[in-house]
């Protein structure tokens, strides 16, 4: 078979893969942001805490999702992880809450959390995870969000 050939034929198998790579839509990840926090149980050193995440869907298509994975960090220090309890559809252009189970480590965040108190009671916190799909074209979209909350009114701020 001569270079030529085998160039082409080359190029034949590849067109497929590569139809498939621009035929996957380009997904932005959703806005998530905390909506509510419920303690469930805990003592000093764990908390298992329910947090209901609300989800702003910016595509123009449903994101049916597996599952969600996150971390939370908490004025710099490893707060908590939490894993979401359901499947559930955000729809195109639209929102949805969904639960997650939370177990939190106070422990190491503690003193941090009680210097923002007395620090006019404002702390920064960041989360970032994924959200796992069921789709075939698109797996997974990372997601990350930072802001504010206030100790004292225990309100969430998006934003720097």
């Amino acid at each position: 078979m001569s270079t030529m050939r085998r160039i082409l034929v080359c190029g034949l198998l590849a067109l497929p893969l590569a139809g498939c790579a621009t035929l996957s839509p380009r997904l932005e990840a959703p806005e998530i942001r905390v909506a509510r926090i419920e303690m469930l149980k805990g003592d000093l050193l764990q908390q298992t805490l329910r947090v209901t995440l609300h989800a702003r869907n910016p595509n123009g298509i449903a994101l049916p999702v597996r599952g969600i994975q996150c971390d939370v960090e908490v004025a710099g220090e490893r707060f908590a992880h939490g894993e979401s309890e359901r499947e559930f559809v955000v729809p195109a252009h639209g929102e949805a809450d969904f639960d997650l189970a939370v177990t939190a480590n106070a422990a190491a965040a503690v003193l941090r959390i009680l210097g923002g108190a007395a620090k006019g009671g404002q702390l920064e916190y960041r989360m970032v995870g994924k959200v796992d799909l069921k789709s075939v074209l698109m797996r997974s979209l990372p997601f990350e969000q930072k802001g504010r909350v206030d100790l004292k009114q225990g309100l969430f701020t998006p934003g720097g």
